[in-house]
Formats: C-alpha cells, sequence, structure tokens
C-alpha cells in the first residue's frame, strides 16, 4: 500500500471515527472537526457558525432545544475565545438570544453566568485584534449593546426578577458608559472629524448608540436596576465639575452633566422603590464628588435673588427625604418638582425624566396621571422610558421649614 493510500485510508478511519461519535451526522463531525483545529481563519470561522446555525435550527424544528442553546453557546464561546472572531460570534449570539425567546427557556442564574462569560470574551476578542479598523470596532461595539440589551429584555420577560435580572443589567449598564468613554476619547483626538459624525441623541432620526449623553444616562439607569450605587458614583467621580454658566439660574444650557446622571439615577430608584440604594449613592456624592458648600447650596435652593439655579445634590437630598415622609406630604412633592421644573426640563430626554417623576408621585404620594397616560407610561416604564407629566400643588410653608431642617441634619 502507497504512503498516499495509506494517509487516505487513516483520514477516512478519522472521519468515521467522527461521525460515530456524533451519531453518524456528517455535520455536527465537520463542526467539530473546525472548532478543534489550529486553524483560525475568518474562512473556517465563517463554515463553522454556518454549521452551527444549520445545527441549531435543526434542533429547534425537532424540539431539542436544551441541545440547539447548548450549541448556540459553545460555539460561540469557541469563535470568541480560540478564534478570537468577534464578528462571525455575533451572529451566532443574535440566534442564541431568538432562540432563547422563541422555546421560552427560563433566565437562570447558571444562563446570566454564561453571559457573563460571553461578555467577558466578546471584548477580549474585540480588544486583541488589531486589525480592526475603527469603524469596525464600533459597529462590534454597537452589537455587543444589542445583544446585551435583548439579554435584559429575555431576563424580564422569562425571569423571576421585575425589569430583569441586576447582573445583565449591570453589564449592560458598565458597556454603555465604556462605549460613551471610547467616542469621548475619539472625540478629543480628532474634534473637527468627530463634530462631523458624532450625533448629540437630540434628533429622534440620529442613531442613539453613538450619542455620548444617551449612553451615558443609559448606564446609569440600568446600572440603578443592577442595584449598583457604588459603581455609578466611582463613573461620576470621572466627570468634570459643573460650571458658572451651568449653575446660572435661568441658563438655557443642558444641566451639568455630573449633576443630571445624579438626579436621573436617583429618580429611577426612587421610581423602582429602591430608597435604600439612592440614599447610599447621594452619600457617596456629598462625601466623595460634591465640592460646593452644601448650607450654602441650601440656602440658594429657595433664594431667588441670588442668580444660581437650584442645585442638584440639594433636590436630591429632598426628594429622598419626602419619600420617606407619610403620603400627605405630596403638596411638599409637588412643590419640589415645581421648583426645579428649570432644571428637570433642560436634562436630557426630559420626557423620560418626567416620567419618572410622575412614577414616584404615584407610587409614594398617591398622585395619579391622566387616565389616558396610565397606561402609557406603565408601558414605556416597563422600557425604563417613557413620557408623564406632573401635577403642581401649594406648599405650606411650616412644612418646608421642617423639612429643609430635617435634610439639613441628615447631611452632617
Amino acid at each position: 500500500m502507497s504512503a498516499a493510500a495509506a494517509r487516505r485510508r487513516k483520514q477516512l478511519a478519522k472521519k468515521a471515527s467522527l461521525s460515530a461519535e456524533d451519531g453518524g451526522d456528517p455535520v455536527s463531525a465537520r463542526l467539530q472537526s473546525l472548532l478543534e483545529s489550529p486553524d483560525k481563519s475568518e474562512e473556517s470561522a465563517y463554515e463553522a457558525l454556518q454549521l452551527a446555525q444549520s445545527q441549531v435550527r435543526r434542533a429547534v424544528k425537532t424540539g431539542k432545544y436544551d441541545d440547539a442553546t447548548k450549541t448556540a453557546y459553545e460555539v460561540s464561546v469557541t469563535l470568541l475565545e480560540k478564534m478570537g472572531r468577534a464578528s462571525v460570534a455575533s451572529q451566532l449570539l443574535a440566534q442564541l438570544i431568538q432562540v432563547l425567546n422563541e422555546t421560552h427557556t427560563a433566565c437562570t442564574d447558571e444562563w446570566v453566568a454564561k453571559f457573563g462569560k460571553l461578555d467577558e470574551a466578546y471584548r477580549k476578542a474585540v480588544e486583541a485584534d488589531k486589525t480592526l479598523e475603527d469603524e469596525e470596532r464600533d459597529r462590534l461595539g454597537r452589537l455587543h449593546l444589542q445583544l446585551l440589551r435583548s439579554a435584559v429584555k429575555w431576563s424580564d420577560t422569562l425571569g423571576t426578577v421585575r425589569y430583569g435580572h441586576q447582573d445583565l443589567h449591570e453589564l449592560l449598564g458598565r458597556q454603555c458608559w465604556r462605549m460613551a468613554q471610547i467616542y469621548q476619547e475619539e472625540d478629543e483626538q480628532d474634534a473637527k472629524a468627530a463634530a462631523a459624525h458624532r450625533p448629540t441623541g437630540d434628533d429622534e432620526d440620529e442613531d442613539e448608540d453613538a450619542s455620548i449623553p444617551w449612553l451615558r444616562c443609559e448606564a446609569v439607569t440600568h446600572l440603578s436596576l443592577a442595584e449598583k450605587p457604588e459603581v455609578i458614583a466611582e463613573y461620576l467621580k470621572t466627570l468634570p465639575a459643573p460650571t458658572p454658566a451651568e449653575t446660572k439660574m435661568g441658563h438655557t444650557c443642558p444641566s451639568a452633566e455630573r449633576d443630571a446622571l445624579l438626579t436621573r439615577s436617583v429618580l429611577v430608584l426612587a421610581a423602582v422603590e429602591n430608597l435604600r440604594d439612592a440614599n447610599i449613592l447621594l452619600r457617596a456624592y456629598l462625601a466623595d464628588i460634591e465640592t460646593r458648600d452644601i448650607p450654602t447650596l441650601q440656602k440658594s435652593y429657595t433664594n431667588k435673588k441670588d442668580g444660581a439655579a437650584p442645585s442638584h445634590v440639594i433636590f436630591c437630598s429632598m426628594l429622598l427625604r419626602i419619600c420617606e415622609k407619610e403620603m400627605k406630604t405630596g403638596p411638599l412633592f409637588n412643590w419640589l418638582l415645581k421648583s426645579f421644573n428649570s432644571e428637570l426640563s433642560v436634562m436630557f430626554k426630559p420626557d423620560v425624566v418626567k416620567a419618572y417623576c410622575t412614577k414616584i408621585g404615584r407610587i409614594f404620594f398617591n398622585i395619579q396621571p391622566p387616565p389616558s397616560m396610565m397606561s402609557t407610561l406603565e408601558n414605556m416604564m416597563g422600557g425604563m422610558g417613557g413620557m408623564g407629566g406632573n401635577p403642581m400643588g401649594g406648599i405650606d410653608p411650616a412644612m418646608m421649614q421642617q423639612m429643609m431642617a430635617q435634610m439639613q441634619g441628615g447631611m452632617r
């Protein structure tokens, strides 16, 4: 027997052995061969992707749901960790989310841990690939955001935690902040080019995934739902202090980003009735971030003649103190919103901010929005966004003085 014939015979024997191990399925055998091969080329990765997608579709069609999700997950991990092909893996990951929803696979702690592993592997694969152009790296980052958003939505629908699993919210929040930082560095390096392509997020037709303000708002929102006030505080610490223009009475520019993100975080936490973490965040902000004199800010809040806009940190402090009181403090809540309306109106996506305020008023003070808005508010809040209004009422001066005294005592 010639050497060529011997090699051919050995190859056929190995193929037969693999087919036997996979129940005689040549597709499974070929897929396994590709995944075990030292070849990391894009061609091999795409072939493995196509075979895996075929296996997943067949498993779903035959009712083998566990096999379908297992194949999608394991092949995705291999494409990321061994072959470093994030672009290829992103297509299989999209199919994984689709299958998890279609097959009504429950969100378990095991699956949440798997998404944590996928998140880490995906980011490492993108970072390690030095051949990627900036536009492709940007595209892969956005695909990762879409994956994590879909995972959060799946965990909300098929999990046991309202609004979605906290660990998945944390993954999404961190990725949003990470993308915002990347865009900011790009803008600083090439401000002229950035101004030509980087949207602000104010235009509804713009891609919000490329908007720094939107990404940071999304980050603190999801980190609030993840119950990670300490992470929010660490992120806020990296942002600049308010400028004189941003703290001037009647300013038309947006509020200082650091202050606005604090307020948004506190509103989200209060809207989901998590006053514990809202207080943790506020205390951390007062201790490590806020550099202005607190007693001065307190006096300025009700002083209409000092030329200073009402302070975000004082608003948040008063809001939390009011929410901890009895429902009869509803008029004080109405006054607080009215006194701070000028700031709420210039925050990013003010309709979403007002939806949080409406939700807080309904939960803590039984202040009902108009009937026509009720279902809309609930639907939008389910996705942590929406629109709403808040009724304004009068305020008893004695109640105001008492509350300010209590707040001042709590800050010492």
